[in-house]
């Protein structure tokens, strides 16, 4: 059960820095990590302290539960997306939501 978990950690934050077309030499400077930390992480040979993952979580703009959901391809996006319809009214986000529906049929 422990490499999967491992597994999807490490697939999850090259699907991430992909996504953000960002190199991971690029990636662990940002963290505050030698350039080697995140190749280190994706290719099996280390994980994230917590501190790590976290510093991940904060530098892609998301939570650990948006990272860990399995369901979402796209985390980041989804994330602006609640976070810039958090304070519409009900009337907007109903018509949101009905954009949506159509959109997926």
């Amino acid at each position: 059960m422990i490499k999967i978990y491992t597994q999807f950690i490490r697939e999850r934050i090259a699907k991430l820095r992909t996504q953000e077309n960002i190199s991971a030499r690029e990636l662990g400077f940002r963290l505050g990590q030698s350039g080697g930390y995140i190749n280190s992480i994706e290719n099996g040979n280390s994980l994230p302290s917590l501190r790590g993952f976290l510093n991940i979580c904060e530098y892609f703009q998301i939570t650990p539960h948006e990272f860990f959901n399995e369901d979402i391809e796209y985390p980041k996006i989804l994330h602006d997306i609640m976070s810039g319809c958090s304070d519409l009214d009900k009337e907007t986000l109903d018509s949101i939501l009905v954009l949506i529906n159509k959109i997926n049929k």
